[in-house]
């Protein structure tokens, strides 16, 4: 039976309207005023005056990681050492069995100089592996290391860095590649324990609104599992009710000759309805807390450059050959040199391959207007465009000035004629589009997350470089959607019915309360696939 949602308004590609729209076989089949569309026999959704929008679609995320996680030593919902200990004590207790305690979610700016130690570990009995929230650091004890062999001797890997104390001894952090040392060592989950992972998140996800991601790590990385066969029997099986894209895992110590291994694994997805592999991602960059992150000038305080994982030159090459394939690129760039290099390496490539560069921490000025002008589409993580512990007490020293202004430049890529995608890269940051639509308009942290109470959550961050909360949404429903080839994103006739209504319109607050917003019902090709109690 057609489904009529009414009695609120409705996010359209011209913008908010009052209007009802009708679905019908699962698809959109008119947006208008109620008398016109309610003639035929049909179910009702009240909106309740909230707003109908389009189904959330998530740039770049991790979600099977991301389940992974939640299932293990969760310490994202904490933070501070004496929040993560306990936590880490409570979990080892009630899983006496594990050989390992693993997990992750702990937030750099929660010990001094971003750095927690083994010793703060060592009371465990077992051997421990806690990923950083970010995904680019491991914090382990001193039996993990003992049971990798890591000692003063051990060279640091060519991709990473083994962090030591002042006589050389390894501390308990391994950043980057280093993850593997340890991480690889830790057991691996079944086939089962994926699926359940990628099913609680899809559950998760479709909480809050979001019906479509792309994978942003489709492939082997420090030390995680390859979510692709995952993705194949979830989606063969029709288990998968959400339209993903995977982007497939550039192998950083190969070459070009990996390029027939990625057509395979593009092959494999081919003829599946919610599954694609058509996105290749390039990791050129690490995080600029841990000075990993491709600068043109030094870091402040500490020196260096940090690190261009694949060399330019090649760089340049690589991408020739994958954009000559059909594939389209998905590069992570923190600092504004791996920036740069994206974006040579993307010049003369086919904009119909829809290439984007995801993060976009700092982005020196003369490149900005490179984005609209090559056709790469920038996506953002807007969550982290705040003031909160680790920008103001990690970042922006190591920054200094200019440099520290030139983060998240949200409006002056729009004022280019930038396309824009969003996501979150959750677990690294919170799945929630609302939470992130809050920070894109006011550049303050949400009320409710870790860092709220921090001094100067509240204090607008580059304020200058605020967007509307419509140009907001439109990054995380049709920009996304666009970047995964996917037919949603949009509230018009013949589009898949992936909706989600909202429990109040975020368009009629005063933009400081945009985060209270919430998912109340979410829709994937018209059938229900969340609903609040």
């Amino acid at each position: 039976m057609d489904i009529l949602f009414r009695g609120g308004r409705v996010f359209t590609p011209e913008g908010v309207v009052t209007a009802a729209v009708l679905v019908r076989g699962g698809v959109i089949a008119a947006v208008g005023p109620e008398g016109e569309l309610a003639r035929e026999p049909h179910e009702t959704v009240d909106l309740g005056g909230g707003l109908l929008v389009p189904g959330f679609t998530d740039a770049h995320m991790h979600p099977i990681q991301a389940g992974l996680e939640r299932a293990k030593c969760d310490l994202s919902e904490v933070f501070g050492l004496e929040a993560y200990k306990e936590k880490i004590a409570d979990y080892a207790a009630k899983n006496p069995d594990k050989e390992w305690i693993d997990g992750g979610g702990w937030d750099m700016s929660a010990f001094p100089g971003g750095l927690p130690h083994r010793d703060e570990i060592d009371f465990l009995d077992r051997p421990a592996y806690l990923i950083q929230r970010d995904h680019h650091a491991a914090w382990v004890n001193t039996r993990a290391l003992e049971r990798a062999g890591i000692t003063r001797d051990t060279p640091d890997p060519a991709d990473g860095r083994i962090e030591r104390d002042a006589s050389g001894v390894p501390t308990g952090v391994l950043h980057e590649g280093a993850m593997d040392l340890v991480g690889l060592l830790t057991p691996r989950p079944t086939a089962q324990d994926l699926q359940d992972a990628l099913a609680d998140s899809e559950r998760h996800l479709f909480s809050l609104g979001v019906t479509g991601w792309q994978d942003a790590i489709v492939g082997s990385y420090a030390g995680s599992d390859d979510p692709l066969p995952t993705y194949l029997s979830a989606a063969r099986s029709g288990r998968l009710r959400a339209r993903v894209t995977g982007a497939l895992w550039w192998d950083r110590t190969r070459g070009s000759d990996q390029v027939e291994d990625l057509e395979a694994r593009r092959a494999s997805a081919a003829g599946l309805e919610r599954f694609t592999a058509g996105s290749v991602k390039i990791m050129q960059d690490g995080i600029t807390e841990n000075f990993t992150a491709a600068t043109l000038e030094p870091y402040c305080l500490c020196g260096g450059t940090g690190l261009s994982y694949v060399d330019p030159v090649k760089l340049k090459e690589y991408v020739a050959e994958l954009d000559r394939r059909g594939f389209q690129v998905h590069f992570h760039a923190i600092g504004e040199r791996a920036v740069r290099e994206a974006l040579d390496s993307l010049e003369g490539s086919d904009p119909a391959n829809r290439h984007h560069i995801a993060h976009l921490q700092i982005i020196e000025p003369s490149d900005v207007p490179r984005f609209a002008a090559l056709g790469v589409t920038a996506n953002l993580q807007p969550l982290w465009a705040t003031h909160h512990a680790q920008m103001d007490e990690l970042t922006l020293p190591y920054l200094g000035e200019p440099r520290s202004s030139w983060q998240y430049p949200f409006a002056d890529l729009v004022a280019c004629g930038t396309r824009l995608c969003a996501g979150s890269d959750w677990p690294v940051s919170s799945a929630d589009p609302l939470q992130g639509m809050h920070v894109a308009v006011n550049r303050t942290e949400p009320g409710g997350s870790v860092h709220a109470g921090y001094p100067t959550a509240q204090t607008p961050f580059l304020p200058g470089q605020r967007i509307g909360l419509a140009t907001a949404m439109r990054a995380y429903t049709e920009g996304s959607a666009w970047i995964n080839r996917s037919p949603a994103g949009r509230i018009e006739p013949g589009r898949p019915a992936d909706l989600v209504v909202l429990d109040r319109d975020p368009f009629a607050l005063p933009p400081g309360d945009i985060w209270t917003t919430r998912v109340r019902m979410t829709f994937v090709d018209g059938e229900i696939v969340h609903e609040r109690a």
